[in-house]
């Protein structure tokens, strides 16, 4: 990987809760309508028997009204349409992206290499086109001839522009940029219909979206759960029965919506749908939600150390002058080497001359007589010819140096870092040390992955001494040096294995294999098209620290799921203890000790109930959207607060929340 991220991560970022509009429940209101058809229910196997029970609570409102059955009607129909509401909230928070993605597809005419110009529409895969400085680029491709600035806002949202060129790794150019500079040849890769602006559009509308291995799994689950209550429910009324009494259809119906988890059933879909919107938020577009959930699990994580760990360009940190030469003349030496040096490497020797030893930036008059000889990869070597004086820069290979000299150099390659000699007159001065620097933060951010029993690797194609260095400077739990395309597919397939799902970053062409592999992998918006390809997951940012807070926002989703079970779960344990001692406290007054509450009435609680039940789905809307905070800990402390926290909660909200609401409905007629 060359990909150099754009933002310091000084700060890491904890993933908060996302933003709740209210006012997006108001305009998701006619799509939430449109869900009512039973084509569509009949997915959600707990919301289809909520469908059911409405409907069949409705014939006898109809056919017998009174205020009790058409009360219990009209909240049953109200839990069906909150859970719509959930979904079509969690579906349309993505339309935003979706529409300005397709406002940046444009029908364009291209100019072909050989001459002829055809609609954009017409291209075919393998065709090469011409676009020059103003013109919008017509399809998805690779650039194969020249290099461009090129405007990408309407992709990604970012307004600076970027720079793409034939060969390496900032060859892709996506259909809808725009060409700022130059001109460049672009070969097509992809056919109208199929491009990466179209698939993203697929993407964030859920279009194509299908439930995960792990939504499959709740939802069976839900299911048993929804059966054992049927169950349980229809029991009850041989027993009413037997005891002398009996209980209408109305109530067994409603006795039954309230018992199955139709609080994580109502909002299980939106939870997900929620996941991959807190991925576009961060302008990264998963290819399922099968990938999101993945980078929830991963238990290993693969980063390339320039770009991601390091900011990619060694820096000029320390001048180290040989015995017997003062400090001032080694810096002389060393800026006057390294004015004709272009490089990032001799910039930063210039800059450090300027910073800590007060020398000009630039070259003055007199010096700009002198001969300059630019850095080459030949040569390996910079420096200037001026006054009789020949200055020179270079690796310590092209000098002659005594021990004290090597023994400086060797020290400096031990630690991680790069040293040049500087000479002048073939008399060596000193040498410059050149160090990969680590980005702010990053311990930090390998804490926090480690507090989640992540493991990290850090890639790189430096040497065993040089990646030791920094792996350790960084606080990354392992490395592999001098690392070649297979030797990143090797290490990805030993992990998995081992039973572990692993992540990485690539942009490369030869990086498509191991993000092929990977359980998660994560392409750069400015690679190759074959690494996007590969991956299952594209940053528009091209941003490789990313990685971190796209596992973070993984584990957001898992939890967020695995806490509204466990809400749900509990808030129908409480609530069938909480309403079957006043539904039978009249037949058996000795139940009336376990009524904590003081129902009003068998109806009172029923139809209590049945109101708690939908309300809380709308009231847990927000949090099913927002996600649940984040915080790295293990999976016991996770479990912990799970029960604490939503367990506890579950219990609790039931009893207080029907309590309240049988205060009011005691006061209507026919029913308290």
């Amino acid at each position: 990987m060359t990909t150099t991220a754009q933002r310091p991560p000084s700060t890491p970022p904890r993933v908060a809760a996302g933003t709740f509009d209210p006012r997006l429940l108001v305009r998701a209101l006619p799509d939430a309508l449109r869900k009512f058809h039973p084509r569509h229910q009949v997915r959600n196997p707990v919301m289809f028997v909520v469908w059911v029970g409405s409907s069949l609570v409705t014939v006898f409102a109809v056919g017998e009204p009174d205020v009790f059955t058409a009360a219990v009607a009209l909240w049953l129909w109200a839990t069906v349409l909150f859970a719509n509401l959930a979904e079509a909230v969690a579906e349309r928070r993505g339309r935003a992206q979706a529409d300005s993605l397709r406002r940046a597809r444009q029908d364009t005419v291209a100019r072909l290499a050989d001459g002829r110009t055809v609609p954009g529409t017409a291209l075919e895969v393998g065709d090469r086109v011409v676009v020059a400085a103003g013109e919008v680029i017509p399809g998805d491709g690779d650039v194969v001839e020249g290099i461009a600035t090129v405007d990408e806002s309407a992709i990604t949202g970012e307004s600076a522009p970027v720079v793409r060129e034939s060969g390496g790794d900032r060859s892709a150019v996506t259909g809808g940029s725009v060409v700022l500079s130059d001109r460049i040849v672009v070969e097509i890769t992809a056919r109208p219909g199929e491009t990466f602006v179209d698939r993203m559009i697929a993407l964030v509308e859920g279009a194509r979206r299908r439930k995960t291995p792990n939504e499959i799994a709740l939802t069976i689950l839900l299911a048993t759960l929804t059966i054992v209550f049927l169950l349980a429910v229809v029991a009850l009324q041989p027993f009413a029965v037997h005891s002398g009494g009996e209980q209408s259809v109305i109530v067994l119906t409603a006795l039954l919506v309230c018992l199955i988890p139709t609080t994580i059933g109502a909002l299980l879909s939106a939870i997900g749908i929620a996941g991959m919107d807190r991925l576009v938020q961060r302008n990264v577009l998963a290819g399922s939600g099968r990938a999101v959930e993945a980078a929830g699990d991963v238990d290993t994580l693969l980063l390339d150390k320039t770009g991601t760990i390091t900011w990619g360009n060694r820096r000029a940190t320390e001048l180290v002058p040989a015995a017997g030469v003062p400090l001032d003349r080694l810096v002389d030496a060393a800026r006057l080497s390294s004015l004709a040096d272009d490089t990032p490497e001799g910039r930063s020797v210039v800059e450090l001359c300027a910073a800590e030893h007060g020398r000009r930036a630039e070259a003055s008059e007199h010096e700009k007589t002198g001969v300059f000889v630019p850095f080459t990869a030949q040569t390996r070597m910079s420096g200037i010819d001026l006054d009789g004086r020949r200055v020179r820069k270079g690796a310590a290979g092209g000098f002659v140096v005594d021990d004290a000299v090597r023994a400086v150099v060797d020290d400096i390659g031990r630690q991680g870092g790069t040293p040049l000699v500087v000479a002048e007159d073939d008399v060596v001065l000193g040498v410059i040390r050149l160090s990969d620097v680590v980005k702010p933060g990053m311990r930090a951010r390998f804490d926090r992955l480690r507090a989640m029993g992540i493991r990290t690797v850090m890639v790189t194609g430096d040497n065993p001494l040089t990646a030791k260095a920094i792996a350790a400077e960084a606080g990354v739990d392992d490395f592999l040096a001098e690392a070649r395309p297979e030797d990143k597919l090797a290490l990805i397939r030993r992990e998995q294995e081992g039973g572990r799902l692993v992540a990485m970053t690539g942009d490369g062409t030869n990086d498509a294999p191991a993000l092929a592999q990977a359980d998660v992998g994560v392409a750069m918006n400015t690679g190759t098209s074959a690494a996007k390809e590969a991956g299952n997951m594209v940053d528009l940012d091209s941003d490789p620290t990313k990685l971190i807070e796209i596992v973070e926002i993984g584990k957001q989703l898992l939890i967020t799921r695995g806490a509204l079970t466990t809400f749900s779960v509990a808030n129908d344990l409480a609530k069938y203890f909480a309403i079957l001692p006043a539904m039978f406290a009249t037949i058996h007054p000795q139940l009336g000790a376990l009524d904590v509450m003081r129902l009003a009435s068998p109806q009172s609680a029923i139809l209590s109930a049945v109101v708690f039940n939908a309300l809380v789905v709308v009231a847990l809307i927000p949090l099913a959207l927002r996600g649940v905070r984040y915080r790295p800990s293990g999976a016991s402390a996770l479990l912990r607060r799970n029960l604490l926290v939503y367990g506890l909660g579950g219990v609790v909200a039931p009893f207080a929340g029907i309590w309240s609401i049988d205060q009011l409905v005691r006061l209507i007629p026919g029913i308290g």
